[in-house]
This record gives structure tokens, C-alpha cells and sequence, in this order.
């Protein structure tokens, strides 16, 4: 897993914590981890590109794809954006993870049943 601009925004201590703690494979475990990565990805960029003006998504995209760990990044967007981008992504995160853990949490019961 590489390092997104994002990633100081993540909470997911609980999760890591549930999905260290099932009884799956280490295939199983990291295909588990891959998805988790995947839907942070998707409801992130989902959030951006909602909220960033289309005349944007463009050159917001291109400076991603040359560096996606730059915290550049988060100020282009509160420049163009014009809201607290940050606090919007890491509320968004926030629920996903929730969201994940409440998944989690839910298939071990029926499977535990």
C-alpha cells in the first residue's frame, strides 16, 4: 500500500484490530485489506471530485498521479474547493470505517450462529 495525501486522515485502529483478529488465511486477510484500501480510495475521490469544481478535475487528477503523497495536495484543494476539505474527508473516512467495522462485526455473528 502506498502512501495517499490523505492517509493522516484514517482512523481505522478498530478495524485493523477485527480484521487481525479473524480466523481467515493470510491470502484471505490481505485480498480483505485490499478492499478496505479500494473503498477508502473510492469514497475519497468520490468526495473530492463531488465537491471540486469540474473545471478542476483535470489538473487535480494529473498533480495525483505525479505525486499522491504530496500534501500539496490537500491545500490545492482547500484553495479550490473552498470548503474544509480536510474535515469533510476525514468525517467521510470516519463513517466508512464505521461502516466497514459494522460489516465486519455483522458476517462474524451469522457466522458464529
Amino acid at each position: 500500500m502506498s502512501r495517499i495525501f490523505y492517509d493522516h486522515l484514517l482512523i481505522f485502529e478498530e478495524v485493523e484490530k477485527n480484521i487481525n483478529s479473524m480466523e481467515i488465511s493470510k491470502e484471505e486477510r490481505d485480498e480483505l485489506w485490499n478492499l478496505v484500501d479500494e473503498m477508502v480510495h473510492h469514497r475519497a475521490f468520490g468526495l473530492i471530485l463531488e465537491r471540486l469544481p469540474k473545471d478542476n478535475h483535470k489538473e487535480f487528477l494529473e498533480k495525483f498521479h505525479k505525486a499522491p503523497y504530496s500534501q500539496n495536495l490537500m491545500e490545492y484543494l482547500k484553495t479550490k474547493v473552498g470548503e474544509n476539505v480536510e474535515e469533510l474527508l476525514k468525517q467521510e473516512l470516519g463513517n466508512l470505517a464505521y461502516e466497514i467495522l459494522s460489516e465486519i462485526q455483522s458476517s462474524y455473528t451469522k457466522k458464529t450462529k
